[in-house]
């Protein structure tokens, strides 16, 4: 049994059943993502648009994974939309009023719903991208948009060795995601349908906080799939 065989099933038999996994492959080679998904693992996040059509395209060529989903969860430039929209389940890491207008706007021109979550910027670095609170509200207090279903928050903590800080991090993001739900109760967020109902955080280092502070999602790729030898074009 390899290694990514091993892991995802290991994963499967300790997450809750109510916990999704999304497999992080980016860097990793196409052979990587056929042995997850022979293992049992059916959905990939990428965060690059070319690497994720590359994949999408060797699949389809092989007929390997039918029923493959794919999230999208990196930076998403909008001149790069039709080179992830067409193929994902959900873009995971929706960090800007201009970019959810793009989707939106390029799903009336073609006639698809886009599943995203907003990224909550919940980390220390000012590197990591993201919608403040006080943003996120503003959305989710607006007009729903006709072609973008919002269905959650998605967001990463510091990237430090003190739980305390994770914990607060993961804290915040789960306190606006009930804020927001009492909101939509009271008919207040209107961009919040009945399915806004994911809390996407967790990676390798702490995922294990993470379900225990409540995600929905964890995304997880280094201790899947090791680290990353080379770049995958």
């Amino acid at each position: 049994m390899s290694q990514i065989t091993d892991r995802i099933r290991q994963l499967k038999s300790e997450l809750p059943g109510n916990v999704m996994l999304v497999a992080v492959s980016k860097f990793h080679p196409v052979e990587a993502v056929i042995e997850a998904y022979d293992a049992g693992q059916r959905v990939f996040g990428e965060s690059r648009p070319q690497e994720l059509l590359s994949k999408v395209r060797s699949l389809e060529t092989s007929g390997l994974c039918p029923d493959i989903r794919w999230h999208f969860i990196g930076h998403l430039q909008t001149n790069k939309l039709k080179m992830v929209l067409p193929y994902v389940s959900m873009v995971e890491s929706v960090d800007s009023l201009h970019l959810l207008d793009a989707i939106d706007r390029w799903g009336a021109e073609h006639g698809k719903v886009t599943d995203i979550l907003l990224e909550y910027h919940i980390a220390s670095e000012d590197t990591k991208q993201g919608f403040s609170r006080e943003e996120i509200l503003s959305v989710m207090k607006g007009a729903a948009c006709g072609h973008v279903r919002i269905r959650g928050l998605m967001g990463m903590a510091t990237f430090t060795d003190d739980e305390s800080v994770v914990r607060s991090d993961f804290s915040r993001l789960m306190s606006l995601y009930g804020e927001i739900v009492r909101l939509r109760d009271e008919g207040k967020c209107p961009a919040a349908g009945p399915d806004f109902n994911i809390r996407s955080f967790g990676m390798t280092h702490d995922y294990r906080i993470a379900v225990d502070m409540g995600a929905d999602v964890v995304r997880i790729g280094t201790f899947i799939f090791g680290e990353r030898t080379q770049t995958v074009k």
